[in-house]
């Protein structure tokens, strides 16, 4: 039978000797014993108790045995949080000072992997307690020695107490001085007060297992801990602990504070929805289906970093243009309607910028620190001023927002590369109910498009040769314009945009539809513009332009960007938390690619999505924002659609062709985005199967793996609930269906969110380039006479009435700045392994071959970019496509591909 003792380093006697007075105080009695009150409830059941003293020594963990022990040495690392380590003021400060002087400020337990083969249960753990050994600014080091017995086994697990009374960030645990090397155990984890909560925090070590191949000593634990992640679904979750589970969203709108605030619930039938992390907060008093909003919103503790030095530069960012510059740009622009009076006013937020009142409650200088970019501070006065950098586009040609080919182009190797598609059916038609929306036949006709084209091909020949492609945002839109136009500020169309890919392979626009339903009583109306030769015209051409521009920036932001990574990728993480246990080598395959990601898609609830944010205020579809998102989601998410490849011969964009590259041929060949995207896919393709091939090398290691099939049925039938019964769900019962679905998963969380988010300043900065709203209605669509008038004397002013207002416009540049930046600590795809991987040389070699792979690419782009013939992403003026090289500096620069959204 093991015994415990456990021994205290004498040296802090000496240096304090205001501790020998403070004995009756911490245990409340007068005997001569300092042992303080240690809770015994513990995650080990079997567990037995242990008589703990103090002894003058080194901090000893003694298990006594028959045969030889070995002294192993434990080395415990704990990251100090921002406000510095433990920065707590007050009485509870003063224990926990004092708990760290007598070596008690961490229990450790080590389990074996094995369970005892006289009585067939679970070995005792070994425990001992900790001592802090260094305190430097980043890290913190405790100590301990524990005599481990010969026979105890492996180390599998480590149960740890935090005595503090409060949470500690643990970063990893390493074992020293066993025969075959040390033991570590990557953390990563905040590790709650046992005041808080008195059940141990388990830890497991790096080594990774099926279910069925876990080791007896630790499949309680491994389940156990799972349960505890599920929690019960019951009450409002508090801020330690680390409960994952699903609801809807219930939370966008703040009916009490406003009947204007009401928004509907999304994810049900009438709003199908991916599901959000349940908060469990009491309902509203007027709406008893929404979720009553509140100052923070809970994530589990594991996925906020936010109290940790630098580990969310990013998310601080936000947060802090979000709650300090938005709010003081509303108070310095008092007319929210004011629009920009001329080109030149838009320039000069590049050069002089806006004049900022004090910001409210703020540390000035630390703000300006976090937001070097936006932030200038006035030499003379001290006052801040929001001036905003060049975008890089604007930087190479002044005037690239102005040219038509740039308008084709930036559907290619944009900030949305997703929405284009080819045309395959001529005449163009609505599938919506013409009882309700009029006539559905497109007004594009066949002898508009053939007056532009004529003198190189007839139109059923472009069809055919596959030369005509479109944005469609007529379907999708339509039925949200009679509700948008109800709201002050906005207005809305369905809109088709058609192009023509030329010999050069650069898409040329030929013709813009926009459709107005029935409304107030009045018919369908719809109208065509096409580039032209006539003042009018041109200008006209322009407005046009300019609504087409707005209704791509609303979907690229709700549904590209929003729907399809952030909000798509959240049912995932619930999942694989509930599901995977940490020790599963799935969970830890995909655990790089989902962190930070619930903490920022609840700062976008907050602040971002929420009913009167910055969508809503900004974005065309008003408060109907996130409605079009619900409906887009219902009428065209499909996850076996995520997958690259699958996306783009969804489009038109490809072929399957076994013989090209990829085994995909382009429909377009100079598809910037496809064709880094793909050889992005396929790196991640081979990483992946690697992977998943070493860990399941028999087929039938998938079907029986428990764990891994409740994993994609939760996904399937809860985290996406509203889209269970679809046919197209691919199921899961080989490594090859494993290795699609995890490829796809991975390539969701990286590229695609790299390829629409990171180059959103430098496409939407200048916001000419990209408008996020449209206020005003086509000239053309019943127009009163002054207001012709006026169009006909300046066209100008009736472009720059159209474009979003000043607010409208800074508001959203602040926000684009910062959420196309990379933070200092960013994690890059396939750049450092994780400590798991890198014990097993196998996963090891594989990923050194992924990150060969990568780095490969990086010169493939710069190539490509060099590549005069590929006008796309070379050109007078022309922006190189750079959004899917894997690497990137810190700051704003159009590259870089992290493992998760993080931003």
């Amino acid at each position: 039978m093991l015994k415990l003792q456990l021994t205290q380093q004498s040296q802090y006697s000496t240096q304090t000797p205001f501790l020998q007075h403070f004995k009756p105080f911490i245990h409340g009695h007068g005997n001569g014993n300092a042992s303080l009150p240690i809770s015994r409830q513990s995650f080990h059941k079997k567990n037995k108790s242990v008589r703990v003293g103090f002894i003058p020594g080194n901090i000893k963990a003694v298990a006594s045995s028959t045969e030889k022990a070995t002294s192993v040495k434990a080395i415990v690392t704990v990251k100090p949080t921002v406000g510095g380590f433990l920065s707590n003021l007050g009485i509870t400060r003063g224990l926990d000072d004092i708990r760290d002087l007598l070596g008690q400020t961490l229990q450790l337990e080590l389990v074996s992997t094995e369970l005892d083969p006289r009585t067939g249960l679970e070995k005792e753990t070994i425990k001992g307690y900790v001592h802090r050994t260094s305190d430097a600014k980043e890290e913190v080091k405790y100590e301990s020695s524990f005599d481990v017995p010969a026979d105890f086994g492996e180390v599998g697990a480590i149960l740890v107490e935090n005595e503090h009374h409060k949470e500690m960030f643990l970063k990893d645990i390493i074992l020293n001085g066993f025969p075959n090397g040390p033991v570590h155990i990557n953390c990563n984890s905040w590790v709650h007060s046992k005041h808080d909560d008195p059940q141990k925090r388990v830890f497991f070590a790096n080594k990774s297992y099926l279910p069925s191949q876990t080791p007896s000593g630790l499949r309680r634990l491994r389940e156990e801990e799972l349960v505890i992640l599920r929690g019960n679904g019951q009450g409002e979750r508090k801020t330690f602990e680390r409960v994952y589970d699903y609801d809807t969203y219930n939370d966008l709108g703040d009916p009490d504070s406003s009947a204007d605030l009401k928004r509907p619930v999304l994810g049900s039938k009438d709003h199908p929805y991916p599901r959000r992390c349940r908060t469990g907060r009491e309902r509203t008093k007027t709406d008893s289906s929404s979720e009553k909003r509140s100052s923070s919103v809970y994530v589990p503790r594991d996925e906020s970093f936010s109290e940790v030095k630098q580990l969310t530069f990013s998310a601080k960012a936000v947060y802090s243009v979000l709650h300090a510059v938005v709010p003081s740009l509303e108070t310095a622009i008092i007319d929210a309607d004011l629009g920009f009076p001329y080109f030149t006013a838009i320039d000069s937020l590049f050069n002089e910028g806006v004049n900022l009142p004090p910001l409210k409650n703020q540390d000035t200088q630390f703000l300006r620190t976090l937001l070097p970019r936006l932030l200038k501070a006035l030499t003379d006065t001290g006052e801040n001023v929001l001036r905003f950098e060049t975008p890089e586009t604007m930087d190479r040609d002044k005037f690239f927002w102005f040219r038509d080919a740039e308008f084709g182009r930036q559907t290619l190797a944009g900030l949305n590369p997703y929405s284009i598609q080819l045309i395959t059916e001529w005449p163009l038609k609505s599938k919506l109910d013409p009882k309700v929306y009029g006539p559905p036949e497109s007004a594009i006709t066949t002898e508009m498009i053939q007056r532009e084209i004529g003198g190189l091909m007839s139109v059923k020949e472009a069809i055919k040769q596959k030369k005509l492609f479109i944005l469609d945002y007529h379907d999708l839109l339509l039925p949200f314009v009679s509700k948008v136009r109800e709201i002050k500020g906005t207005t809305l169309y369905g809109s088709r945009t058609v192009f023509f890919l030329t010999p050069d392979e650069t898409l040329r626009p030929l013709a813009i539809e926009l459709t107005r339903p029935p409304i107030d009583g009045k018919p369908q109306w719809k109208e065509v513009r096409m580039p032209c030769w006539d003042g009018t015209g041109i200008w006209l051409w322009r407005l046009a332009k300019a609504h087409v521009l707005a209704h791509d920036s609303g979907y690229h932001q709700l549904v590209s960007h929003w729907l399809r990574t952030h909000c798509a990728t959240e049912p995932y993480i619930i999942a694989t938390n509930r599901q995977l246990s940490v020790v599963h080598p799935i969970y830890r395959l995909l655990h790089p690619h989902f962190r930070y990601t619930m903490e920022i898609n609840a700062l976008a609830r907050e602040a971002l999505i929420n009913g009167g944010g910055i969508i809503e205020s900004s974005f065309s579809p008003g408060k109907y924002s996130m409605e079009l998102s619900s409906a887009a989601y219902d009428q065209q998410w499909q996850f076996n659609l995520e997958a690259l490849p699958a996306d783009l011969i969804n489009r038109g964009m490809a072929v399957e062709d076994p013989t090209a590259p990829h085994g995909l041929k382009l429909t377009i060949e100079d598809y910037p985005f496809a064709n880094d995207g793909l050889v992005l896919w396929d790196s991640i393709k081979e990483w992946v199967s690697d992977y998943v091939n070493h860990y399941y090398p028999n087929p039938r290691l998938i079907e029986s793996d428990q764990e891994l099939q409740e994993w994609w049925t939760e996904i399937r039938t809860v985290g996406h609930a509203d889209k269970k019964d679809e046919p197209w769900w691919p199921v899961l019962k080989t490594p090859k269906d494993l290795i699609e679905i995890i490829t796809t998963i991975v390539w969701v969380t990286s590229g695609h969110h790299a390829a629409v988010n990171f180059g959103q300043y430098t496409y939407a900065g200048y916001f000419p380039n990209r408008p996020t709203i449209a206020r005003t209605n086509m000239p053309t669509e019943e127009p009163s006479e002054e207001f012709w008038k006026n169009f006909l004397q300046k066209p100008e002013g009736a472009l720059l009435q159209c474009f979003p207002s000043q607010i409208q416009a800074t508001k959203v540049m602040a926000v684009l700045d910062i959420l196309s930046n990379h933070s200092p600590d960013e994690e890059y795809l396939g750049d450092t392994i994780e400590p798991a991987w890198a014990e097993d040389p196998i996963i090891k070699g594989a990923f050194e071959r992924f990150n060969g792979r990568l780095l490969e690419l990086e010169g493939t782009v710069d190539e490509r970019n060099a590549n005069r013939n590929l006008r796309n992403r070379n050109g007078a003026g022309v922006m190189p496509y750079e959004l899917l090289k894997p690497f990137s500096k810190p700051g704003v620069t159009g590259k870089g591909v992290p493992y998760s959204i993080s931003i």
